[in-house]
């Protein structure tokens, strides 16, 4: 693979790759890398300590998003983890001109990226589930949002490839109810089906990104081109395909490995700014959210950090660190913690 240094700086390197579907289309993502320090086959030395590690995390974005997050990415290397982010297409680092930014019209159509990020991981190449005589890493799939949902249904229809399963405010399920997503399931069906690509005029808002942007109230280096403030035009097959993985959830995923589900204790949604936006994940309906998590798996942890935003990772620094401890604790308890590794976030 070609990695090149990241937009990220220092530590952080990129590589772009195209993956075929199941429909037979390519597309483009591109995987990101921390390297804090060099070890063997490449992967990053845990500071102080010589050793490289066995385990790696993939993490997924939400949508409208890409990574950015390097404090994320120096936790799982402080717990002796190879971090890897993927940015999936139509998205972040892999958009391209002329190309819909956010849009999937199956969210089954990002499996192929994800398979091929994986088996970059493991050591493998284009093609290949791996590389003869290489050992596999024991591998975490984490997810925030949008991607937290695109995890979960890639895990449960791919038992036995990833150990442990995280994910940071899933959008497992729409505002209020299942009925909610009935009833956008049956207005938004026949558009989806005739005019996949239309967009759909909902009201816009930026509250969210105004909690997290510096260029607003917030303290992250946020680029405008790959994170709008107001977000990509929401199109109806987007809309559908969401939808349609809600529903799988709905029914019951059956995961048998360990899961942890992080959200805010509250939600402050609504078509006007409240100073509530800053403590409160300003996006989802954490309560529908924390009740609908139980239908993924035989063993799910649900935290709820008092304060948190949309993405538990980008709170305040109080709240985050909350939020690292809580995923520390979590990390020992299910035995996938490095002894010695750090216990609280990044200095």
């Amino acid at each position: 693979m070609d990695w090149r240094p990241d937009i990220l700086g220092a530590g952080f390197e990129a590589c772009t790759f195209e993956a075929a579907g199941a429909d037979g289309v390519r597309r483009t993502a591109t995987l990101v890398r921390f390297r804090d320090g060099t070890g063997e086959r490449g992967y990053p030395v845990r500071p102080g300590t010589g050793h490289t590690p066995q385990r790696a995390v993939l993490f997924l974005h939400g949508w409208s998003d890409y990574f950015f997050n390097v404090d994320l990415a120096r936790f799982w290397a402080g717990n002796g983890y190879a971090f890897y982010a993927l940015d999936m297409h139509n998205h972040g680092r892999s958009l391209r001109p002329g190309t819909p930014g956010g849009y999937v019209a199956n969210l089954a159509d990002y499996d192929a990226e994800i398979d091929q990020a994986i088996a970059i991981i493991h050591g493998g190449t284009e093609g290949t589930e791996g590389t003869e005589g290489t050992e596999q890493l024991d591998l975490t799939l984490m997810g925030h949002s949008t991607g937290g949902l695109v995890a979960a249904l890639w895990v449960s229809n791919h038992p036995g490839s990833v150990s442990h399963l995280i994910l940071n405010s899933p959008w497992l399920e729409m505002h209020g109810s299942a009925l909610v997503r009935h009833a956008a399931s049956t207005m938004v069906g026949p558009v989806a089906r005739f005019r996949p690509e239309a967009v759909l005029r909902l009201p816009e808002r930026g509250f969210y990104w105004r909690t997290i942007s510096n260029a607003a109230d917030g303290e992250w280096a946020v680029d405008d081109k790959f994170r709008p403030p107001m977000a990509f035009p929401l199109r109806a097959g987007w809309l559908s395909a969401i939808l349609a993985g809600q529903a799988k959830v709905a029914r019951g995923l059956g995961i048998d490995i360990p899961i942890l589900v992080m959200l805010s204790r509250g939600s402050a949604n609504g078509p006007f700014w409240s100073e509530e936006m800053r403590r409160s994940d300003a996006v989802l309906d954490v309560n529908i959210i924390a009740l609908r998590a139980l239908t993924l798996g035989r063993s799910v942890t649900v935290e709820r950090i008092d304060g948190a935003l949309h993405d538990v990772f980008l709170s305040p620094a109080a709240v985050r660190k909350d939020a690292y401890a809580r995923l520390a604790r979590w990390l020992r308890g299910y035995g996938a913690a490095d002894p010695g590794a750090a216990s609280t976030a990044p200095p």
